[in-house]
């Protein structure tokens, strides 16, 4: 049944007002950590022998942000050490660019430029007021996304190490800490050690994001109940108009606790609201853990979600144990199966052609991913203004509010493990990287497997070493573990590798990679952390053969034949049989190996100069 979802501003609205509870326990309090910090960077690797954490750093900084956003770091130069590959390494010597080279010119055609760089480690520092009344509970602090491996102090105690790219850090404080004051120290890292991902992986590579240092997003303190809901994930059954809702339990290690689990759901972003009767269980922890496995009919009125009605459900649970302990959390999700069938794709039995782009994690004003709904929603909605249904994140997974926006706007989303495993990385060697890319998509699926528009996921991109091993075990590992989405070892042009249990190939993969001239009008909009020294490298060359005044011209003409190979390739990809999608690269410009400018948008989403081009891509894509 579908039922017609309330507006844009609505959902907005309502996706900023519960972003926070989908998260995180609704029971309990909080403290932010936002605003100014202690901090020192540690180039020589000296401040754990020296117990940093137990002084007081001597600089200041400014979180959620980047070092290089509070310009802290080294100044660019022809040694910077960049997080990437050089494909073209003539810039350093050929003779013409040699002005590009010198101080107070230095120009960097390889990708944009940021404020400052630094990879290593550096360390941040901040005081807090534990209040008397969190006494007994559960004390956790939670960073979004710090970046990259992080740890952590809570004065002279060292209570724990995280990395990872896909998921917020979150540390468990001592269960003895004591009211009144505490410093909270974090050694953050961003080299690439003993896990290489591979230094072109979009989750840190200086052709993307950058590979910066610092602590992005939400940043809090939250005291909960010692008893509480480890997890929740919600499994669809649309034949049985019903939802299987497994959930995990933890409290401490020795505890046992018995009580009652309390479900139930209801719409949010419809017209009509509908309410599913709520159930309750009896729970038994023992040796601080359980799990159970509730089902939850959702009545005989079942709503489904899918890119032309959005319509999602909020599940709130709630436990209350029989000595007076009380946790609630809440999850959002959809009633939708995304299937191979044959060789279509299917959303809830409806053959759907999936009509995507890669997105190569472009954020040129702050050199890290958008953290906010309103952000995503905006970059969801121009590419379906385009004509497009999907994404796909090129080695890496985009934040929480991406998935949150994707389902309120109805878009499909296939993101990966934050790998490129190539050109000084590989998978299925014995290194590493081969159990941290289970860690990561496991980290993925338990945070980001409710929401409705995570509908497939890869391994990463183009990977070498023994690949086909490697990843006919990731996909039978997934395809038994949640059946929920679809899986492929590697999203790329001709499925790199072809695995033969892949649930999908990609065959028009990163299709087009058509480039237009550069828009040098484009170049006032860098007005954060990167600046667009390669455009401006790109003006001085056309100024220094005589044809700076043709600038536009080129950019009408090879804008206006990119928007025809495009079409060409989308058309080609419409009439070919067995062909169910497509992914673009892209519908916007990707900054990163060179300056490919292969969009009909710029970076920053809008358009360019030649409106002929969006006209000609959605009059197309539309069509279906």
């Amino acid at each position: 049944m579908q039922i017609k979802v309330l507006s844009f501003t609505k959902w907005i609205a309502t996706a900023i007002c519960f972003i926070v509870l989908f998260s995180t326990n609704a029971v309990g309090q909080s403290i932010s950590l936002k605003g100014k910090w202690r901090f020192k960077t540690d180039a020589a690797d000296e401040g754990i022998k020296a117990r940093w954490y137990a002084t007081s750093l001597p600089e200041t900084i400014n979180l959620p942000g980047s070092m290089a956003e509070n310009l802290k770091g080294d100044e660019i130069t022809l040694k910077t050490k960049w997080t990437g590959s050089i494909y073209d390494s003539s810039y350093f010597y050929h003779p013409r660019l040699e002005k590009y080279r010198k101080p107070g010119n230095l120009k960097i055609p390889f990708w944009l430029t940021p404020a400052k760089h630094y990879t290593g480690a550096a360390w941040y520092q901040k005081d807090v007021e534990i209040p008397a009344n969190w006494k007994g509970q559960r004390v956790v602090l939670s960073l979004e996304y710090p970046h990259s491996e992080t740890r952590v102090w809570i004065d002279d105690v060292e209570i724990g190490t995280q990395f990872t790219f896909v998921v917020a850090q979150n540390f468990e404080l001592p269960a003895n800490l004591k009211p009144g004051k505490h410093t909270i120290t974090l050694l953050i890292d961003n080299r690439i050690k003993a896990i290489n991902v591979g230094q072109d992986s979009h989750s840190l590579t200086d052709h993307t994001q950058g590979n910066w240092n610092g602590v992005v997003g939400k940043m809090f303190l939250q005291a909960g109940s010692p008893v509480y809901f480890e997890d929740i994930q919600v499994y669809p059954d649309l034949k049985k108009k019903s939802a299987i809702v497994k959930i995990e339990l933890k409290a401490g290690s020795s505890v046992s606790s018995s009580g009652k689990i309390t479900l139930s759901a209801k719409s949010f972003n419809t017209k009509d609201i509908i309410n599913v009767k709520p159930i309750t269980v009896p729970y038994q922890i023992k040796n601080g853990k359980a799990t159970l496995e509730v089902s939850l009919p959702m009545g005989e009125k079942i709503i489904t979600w899918d890119e032309f009605d959005p319509a999602l459900y909020r599940l709130s649970a709630s436990l209350v144990a029989k000595d007076g302990k009380k946790d609630s959390k809440q999850v959002q999700f959809g009633m939708r199966e995304f299937k191979a069938v044959g060789r279509s794709f299917e959303i809830n039995g409806r053959p759907v052609f999936l009509r995507g782009t890669v997105n190569n994690c472009e954020f040129p004003l702050t050199g890290y991913p958008a953290m906010d709904v309103q952000a995503w929603e905006r970059i969801f909605k121009i590419s379906k203004a385009h004509g497009l249904n999907h994404m796909r994140f090129h080695s890496w997974c985009p934040p929480e509010a991406a998935f949150i926006a994707a389902d309120l706007t109805g878009f499909y989303l296939q993101p990966e493990g934050p790998s490129w495993a190539n050109h000084g990385s590989s998978i299925g060697d014995g290194k590493p990287i081969d159990q941290f890319i289970y860690d990561e998509t496991n980290r993925m699926t338990k945070n980001y497997g409710n929401y409705a528009s995570f509908c497939m996921m890869a391994y990463g991109n183009e990977p070498r070493g023994r690949q086909v091993e490697y990843l006919t075990k990731f996909n039978n590992y997934w395809k038994a573990k949640d059946s929920r989405r679809l899986y492929t070892g590697a999203s790329v042009g001709g499925s790199w590798p072809v695995i033969p249990n892949n649930e999908f190939m990609v065959r028009a993969g990163e299709m087009g990679q058509y480039c237009a001239f550069p828009n040098f009008g484009e170049m006032k909009k860098y007005t954060g952390v990167y600046k667009p020294k390669n455009f401006e490298m790109f003006q001085e060359d056309l100024a220094d053969h005589d044809m700076a005044d043709q600038a536009k011209d080129f950019l009408m003409v090879s804008g206006k034949l990119q928007a025809l190979c495009y079409k060409n390739e989308i058309e080609k990809a419409l009439r070919t049989p067995n062909y169910n999608g497509y992914q673009l690269l892209s519908l916007n410009d990707y900054p990163g190996q060179g300056t490919a400018l292969v969009g009909v948008l710029d970076a920053f989403w809008d358009e360019k100069v030649c409106r002929l081009q969006m006209e000609l891509i959605s009059e197309i894509s539309v069509l279906i």
